[in-house]
């Protein structure tokens, strides 16, 4: 299903950004490792990009159909399974050209008890607002005349394409798809 976001009872803000009235949030702080510099994690390789933090939270929603003007209730809170396609955009980049990070960067690491220590840093952040469209993939049920869109009781297989270099995969939970998290996308609703 394709359609437009309307928030449930519980909306959420982005955060770094702030950004109000979210159904899906997600802020990840990578971490640059040089030659001599710490790894971000146990896995974390040297000149490479290794991830420090992740946050994501989602919570339940409303999606009106574009096509049948229908509108359902896409249950991804309360622990259900979602497998997230949201495009993320770099909002902080620490490097050599720019050593000095901002209040609210240097607040936002104080918050979690992280450390700067002159790293080379960059946070991403990506969410799906209120007005934004998105694609949704589940099973859709009636209860009580509320449509709804809920997780599949298993992973789906999305099979395998040799000619793409498309391994075997499958996908876990309700799908969300949301190409871009810029105010031309959003609809005010």
């Amino acid at each position: 299903v394709s359609g437009v976001v309307t928030c449930g009872n519980v909306p959420l803000e982005s955060s770094f950004e702030k950004v109000p009235r979210c159904v899906y949030t997600s802020t990840a702080l990578y971490e640059y490792r040089g030659w001599d510099s710490k790894a971000a994690n146990p896995t974390h390789r040297r000149f490479t990009w290794g991830l420090r933090s992740l946050e994501r939270h989602v919570v339940d929603f409303y999606i009106s159909d574009f096509q049948s003007g229908l509108r359902a209730l896409v249950k991804t809170g309360s622990g259900a399974r979602v497998t997230p396609y949201v495009d993320e955009s770099i909002v902080v980049d620490i490097n050599a050209n720019n050593k000095d990070p901002s209040p609210d960067f240097l607040r936002w690491l104080g918050e979690r008890n992280l450390s700067s220590d002159d790293r080379i840093m960059r946070m991403k952040e990506g969410y799906i607002k209120e007005g934004s469209t998105v694609s949704v993939m589940g099973v859709v049920q009636r209860n009580e005349n509320v449509l709804m869109i809920v997780p599949p009781p298993e992973p789906v297989s999305m099979g395998c394409q040799w000619a793409q270099c498309i391994l075997p995969a499958s996908l876990d939970g309700i799908v969300l798809r949301c190409e871009d998290t810029s105010e031309t996308d959003v609809i005010p609703v």
